[in-house]
């Protein structure tokens, strides 16, 4: 018997084509902690592009980068908002995902600066809300550094009070963080509400999707690991009524034979920065041990996940154009409805992940749709 969650999820997006993002270098340093070269820019041109390429090969999404401050090989950042609108304007159907830090973004202003990109761009922009991890950014600018949990309370309260303004006249909102009285934005997006991503594997973070946000990102993981995730988000927003879409990352290095593609991640690691992948995973832990069941992003992280910011290759698309698209359709079964992909040389690396691999998952998931009817016939 079918359940109406699991009719819901069907029509959400399990039979539903899988969606493609890519993280957008407007970092330095690529998205390996390590000295092997990479042939990626974190400057404009290289960007808009790298937004075009992406667009022609198939992906529906770009996610930007929240930077502020050095470390890890990031010496040099471009600010999220701004960097997005110039990728929106490169291109035509791609959207764009501005990450947003509460603390230093007010959701008035983030509302309305969002707002006014949309209508400029006929509703390609949405946003992912990050609550922060890095405690010494957060000193450095200047911005109080709360606990663990209180992040998640104030990313939530962020949240409905951007969809409220969004979405309503005289808003009125009363929390902890941010309060209004009877707000009216005008104009508000275009093309509807934009998307609300975020991401984090605690407690907190999981129950935060499950109430308020659109998708949730998780960090890499085995399909197994996946399917315990989404199962855990997807009993709690049955009991609120939100339907959150489920996102993973993942590092892909594609070569003519899966051996070759693993001697790339063991030159990946070998070259890695010792020092600055330990203290990345020092600080990445200690904002995880911070939450009350001392879990997070990154808890179980080993020195090669942590190379790749996300654990990106823990989700193993790494061999063939064939053996990564069986890997891709693996995670959807699992539950994802998004693959955010990392490269090593960005522009070319999509542009070969368009042309070689995502036809391949569509075939294979057409497949997939077609079987049970020729089982049926």
């Amino acid at each position: 018997m079918t359940t109406g969650q699991d009719h819901s999820r069907k029509v959400a997006g399990a039979e539903a084509p899988l969606r493609f993002a890519y993280w957008v270098p407007n970092v330095s340093g690529g998205l390996v902690i390590s000295r092997i070269p990479q042939r990626t820019g974190w400057d404009g041109d290289y960007n808009r592009r790298l937004a075009q390429i992406a667009e022609e090969a198939g992906f529906d999404y770009a996610l930007t980068q929240i930077r502020f401050t050095a470390g890890y090989g990031a010496e040099y950042q471009h600010e999220s908002v701004a960097f997005s609108h110039a990728l929106l304007a490169a291109t035509t159907k791609l959207k764009v995902i501005a990450a947003l830090l509460p603390g230093p973004w007010n959701p008035t202003l983030a509302a309305k600066q969002i707002a006014t990109i949309s209508q400029l761009t006929g509703g390609r922009i949405a946003v992912n809300i990050v609550s922060g991890w890095f405690s010494g950014e957060f000193r450095a600018i200047g911005e109080p550094w709360l606990d663990h949990d209180e992040r998640y309370r104030r990313s939530e309260e962020f949240i409905r009070s951007l969809k409220g303004i969004w979405t309503q006249d005289n808003f009125t909102f009363r929390g902890d963080f941010y309060r209004y009285s009877n707000y009216t934005l005008k104009p508000k997006p275009a093309e509807g509400v934009p998307e609300v991503f975020q991401g984090g594997s605690s407690r907190a973070a999981r129950d935060m999707a499950a109430r308020v946000s659109d998708w949730y990102f998780t960090n890499g993981n085995t399909p197994d690991g996946l399917r315990a995730q989404v199962a855990d988000i997807h009993a709690k927003a049955a009991e609120t009524g939100n339907t959150p879409r489920i996102g993973i990352n993942a590092f892909v290095i594609a070569r003519d034979t899966e051996s070759e593609a693993r001697a790339v991640v063991e030159d990946i690691v070998a070259q890695a920065d010792p020092d600055a992948v330990k203290a990345f995973g020092h600080e990445v832990k200690n904002a995880g041990k911070a939450s009350p069941e001392g879990e997070g992003n990154w808890a179980k992280s080993s020195f090669e996940d942590l190379v790749q910011y996300n654990d990106g290759f823990r989700s193993n698309l790494i061999g063939t154009p064939d053996l990564i698209a069986g890997r891709i359709i693996a995670l959807k079964e699992a539950g994802a409805d998004l693959i955010l992909l990392g490269f090593l040389h960005f522009q070319e690396d999509v542009a070969y992940f368009g042309r070689e691999i995502i036809p391949r998952v569509r075939a294979l998931e057409a497949a997939r749709i077609t079987a049970p009817t020729a089982a049926a016939a």
